[in-house]
């Protein structure tokens, strides 16, 4: 247990992970303060009892860490959604973060956010994995649903992770789906459900689009980076995806084990079960 009153910063994007950090900070007797960012972060965020709710652009690296040294806080996790795009081609940087832009190489997820890790270091605020207080979402080894893969989808996953590892390696995308042994979609900036939602559309099960010769029934296969930093960008499933998987075709669905954090729990197995559709988590 943390010692009386000991603050905990949390930098939200969106969707449910934000959420799930800050109740389980307050069940773990931590103080939260949250910089939201504008662009991202759901507006309930600021009736979930945080300490203090603080509203932040994309850019403003600067007041991030102002807020945090004001506040006190020394250690911080970044939980939460922020869209690909959104950090290349929305945010007006400040000086502070127009300068990080500036020193690296290249500019992909990883630079930029391993980046910032290191700003925070350097100012005394240590970012923590973003999983640390949420062990037990992080998916299991094994089939995790009624159904196993069948033959033919355990060769898709097969293919989809060499494939889906190679484009790791480039922080290109972590997901890729499959048909038939062949690479339907890969993700890029659009995010999971986008390039799940395209590879339906590729094979024409979704607005009435003509017939694929390959069949219909997509697996997906998301993984963690070969060197997956585990403070931020981490892989994760919700219900939406399943959903999405349906509307689409997907059949399978393929994760790397201790890696990918499911965010709506066994609500996720219940939906995928229900809709048929086979999860599976292997190590390595």
């Amino acid at each position: 247990m943390p010692s009386i009153k000991e603050k905990l910063g949390l930098i939200a994007g969106n969707g449910k992970f934000p959420f799930l950090v800050l109740d389980a900070a307050h069940a773990g007797g931590y103080e939260v303060v949250v910089v939201a960012i504008k662009e991202e972060a759901f507006p309930e965020i600021e009736d979930r009892g945080a300490a203090s709710v603080h509203w932040l652009s994309l850019g403003e690296l600067s007041k991030l860490i102002e807020t945090f040294q004001r506040e006190g806080v020394r250690r911080a996790v970044m939980a939460g959604q922020v869209k690909h795009k959104q950090i290349f081609s929305s945010i007006r940087p400040d000086w502070r973060l127009a300068k990080l832009l500036l020193s690296l190489a290249t500019r992909n997820t990883d630079s930029l956010l391993g980046g910032v890790a290191n700003v925070l270091a350097e100012e005394g605020i240590t970012l923590e994995n973003s999983t640390w207080l949420l062990e037990p979402l992080l998916v299991k080894s094994g089939v995790l649903t009624q159904r196993a893969p069948t033959e033919q989808e355990r060769k898709n996953i097969d293919y989809g992770r060499v494939v889906a590892r190679q484009l790791a390696q480039h922080d290109i995308g972590q997901t890729v789906v499959i048909a038939e042994a062949a690479c339907v979609a890969v993700e890029a900036m659009e995010g999971t459900d986008a390039a799940i939602e395209r590879a339906g559309h590729i094979m024409g099960s979704l607005r009435g689009g003509d017939a694929s010769t390959l069949s219909r029934a997509l697996t997906v296969v998301k993984i963690a980076k070969p060197n997956q930093d585990m403070r931020f960008d981490v892989p994760v499933i919700g219900v939406k995806t399943i959903e999405v998987m349906q509307a689409a075709g997907a059949t399978c669905l393929a994760l790397d084990a201790g890696k990918c954090l499911l965010l709506d729990g066994e609500k996720i197995l219940d939906a995928a079960n229900g809709a048929g559709i086979a999860v599976v988590a292997d190590s390595g």
